[in-house]
């Protein structure tokens, strides 16, 4: 069952790669239309906004391996 639901999340990850990467360009082609200034707000800005959900994901990654080490010791 965990190996059918990888094969099901592999696939759909490499059918939907080229949509995926096609937001990397869409930003890719405006910032080489801006200036440096501009496209250094750019960058900024979707740094910003990649920062969030990742510092939520750590976050709970963190309090799950703490929590995991935990239970462990307490068997």
């Amino acid at each position: 069952m965990k190996k059918t639901g990888l094969l099901a999340a592999a696939l759909l990850a490499g059918a939907y790669q080229e949509a995926i990467a096609q937001g990397c360009s869409v930003c890719t082609q405006t910032a080489a239309g801006l200036g440096a200034s501009s496209a250094q707000g750019l960058n900024s800005g979707i740094v910003y906004l990649a920062s969030i959900p990742l510092l939520f994901m750590g976050t709970v990654g963190y309090i799950w391996y703490r929590k995991s080490r935990t239970a462990a010791t307490e068997e």
